[in-house]
C-alpha cells in the first residue's frame, strides 16, 4: 500500500509543478512530461510518450489535462489519473482565481504586460523545441507512411490553410485503418500457425 501511496503522490508533486512552473499550454507541459515520466522515472517508454501526446492533442479539451488523464491512467489506473488531473488543474486555477483578485490593478500595469510580452518568445521557443523533438521521432521510425503524413499536414495547415480538426480527422482515420490493417496481418499470422 506504501508503494501505491508513493506513486500517487509522485504523480501529484509532479503534475502540479510541471503545471504550476509551465507557461504556454500543453504543448509546452508536454516535453516537460517526457522529461520527468520518461526519462527521470522511467515509468513509461518515449514511444508511449509519443502515442498519449497524439491522442491527448486529438482529443476535445486542454492538451495538459487530456495528458495528465492518459499518463496517470497508464501509471496508476483510475485513482492515478484523478490524482494528476488535480496536480495538473491546481495551479492555474490558484493562478487565476488569484489575477481575477486582482485583475483592475493587474490590468494596467506596465511591468507584467512586459513580462507576459517577454513569455510569448519563450513560448514559441518552446513550441518550436517540441515540433523538432516530435519530428525528429518521427523521422527516427523510418516509417515512410507516418513521414509522409507529417510532412502533409504541415503543407495542409500552414500552405493550404486547411482546418486543423480536418486534418486531424483525416490522419485519424488513416491511423484507424493503418491499425486495422496491422490487427488483420497479426490475425492471418496467428491462424498461419
Amino acid at each position: 500500500m506504501n508503494h501505491k501511496n508513493n506513486t500517487y503522490i509522485k504523480l501529484f508533486t509532479s503534475a502540479f509543478y510541471l503545471s504550476a512552473f509551465t507557461f504556454g499550454g500543453g504543448y509546452v507541459i508536454i516535453p516537460l512530461m517526457k522529461k520527468k515520466l520518461v526519462d527521470d522515472l522511467q515509468w513509461i517508454e518515449e514511444d508511449e510518450m509519443l502515442n498519449i501526446t497524439a491522442i491527448a492533442q486529438s482529443s476535445p479539451g486542454a492538451v495538459a489535462v487530456n495528458a495528465a488523464i492518459l499518463l496517470g491512467y497508464r501509471v496508476a489506473g483510475v485513482l492515478g489519473a484523478l490524482v494528476t488531473v488535480l496536480g495538473t488543474v491546481l495551479p492555474p486555477l490558484i493562478t487565476l482565481s488569484v489575477i481575477s483578485i486582482f485583475y483592475t490593478t493587474f490590468r494596467g500595469n506596465t511591468v507584467v504586460n512586459a513580462v507576459l510580452k517577454g513569455m510569448q518568445a519563450g513560448v514559441a521557443a518552446v513550441i518550436a523545441d517540441v515540433v523538432l523533438n516530435i519530428g525528429r521521432n518521427v523521422l527516427k521510425q523510418k516509417d515512410i507512411v507516418s513521414s509522409v503524413i507529417m510532412v502533409g499536414a504541415f503543407f495542409a495547415a500552414f500552405f493550404l490553410k486547411i482546418n486543423v480538426i480536418y486534418i486531424i480527422l483525416v490522419c485519424g482515420c488513416i491511423g484507424a485503418v493503418r491499425f486495422l490493417i496491422r490487427m488483420e496481418e497479426v490475425q492471418k499470422g496467428d491462424d498461419s500457425q
